[in-house]
């Protein structure tokens, strides 16, 4: 992606952080979670691999139709499971998201995306309002999380076991920890967006 350096280095590890954190909500015990999960670690690593900064390593020309290619599969895969609801519509609009500054990047590599004078194209402006209004809604999501008791010990996917055979929540299995990880990729594509 286009831009400095150093924020762009911030980028790639805040990334590849939330793909790293969704590998390990893949060890879920819910198959629905381990789904989602193994699509945001693509999305996260993804996102890792198109925000290095272009200064330092400048990817090929062929690199972005394989990005495009890669969540071109992603998004129908994404379309076929948003048949069950809500979260897997925001994934598919994130993977197409993802096409689309692949096929920018693709198509103009090296240089600024041209706006022919008309400011911010259509398809980015209503990307950055979509993901402008997810993370507002994802962060006041987070905002009235309280602490359980007993699940501060918690600290495989698999939980603690308490008194009487119940378990807590795993890293895993955390929705105010997936919550943190969506809201950070989201971020994460206002940022990538902005610099198209």
């Amino acid at each position: 992606m286009h831009g400095p350096a150093s924020p762009g280095w911030l980028l790639v590890a805040l990334c590849a952080a939330a793909g790293a954190y969704c590998l390990l909500r893949m060890r879920s015990m819910v198959e629905d979670q381990r789904r989602t999960a193994g699509g945001e670690a693509l999305m996260g690593f993804g996102m890792a691999a198109m925000a290095v900064p272009a200064a330092v390593v400048a990817p090929p020309h062929w690199a972005w139709l394989g990005y495009a290619a890669v969540f071109g599969a992603a998004a129908l895969r994404a379309l076929w499971a948003a048949r069950g609801g809500g979260h897997h519509l925001h994934h598919l609009v994130g993977t197409c998201a993802m096409v689309y500054m692949a096929g920018v990047m693709a198509a103009s590599p090296g240089h600024h995306h041209a706006h022919g004078g008309s400011g911010v194209p259509l398809v980015t402006g209503a990307l950055l309002v979509y993901f402008s209004a997810y993370v507002l809604l994802s962060g006041v999501r987070l905002l009235p999380v309280t602490a359980v008791a007993g699940s501060t010990g918690s600290t495989g996917s698999t939980g603690t076991r308490l008194p009487g055979g119940a378990r807590t929540p795993g890293w895993g299995d955390r929705p105010e920890l997936s919550q943190a990880c969506r809201l950070s990729m989201g971020i994460a594509m206002l940022a990538m967006l902005v610099t198209l």
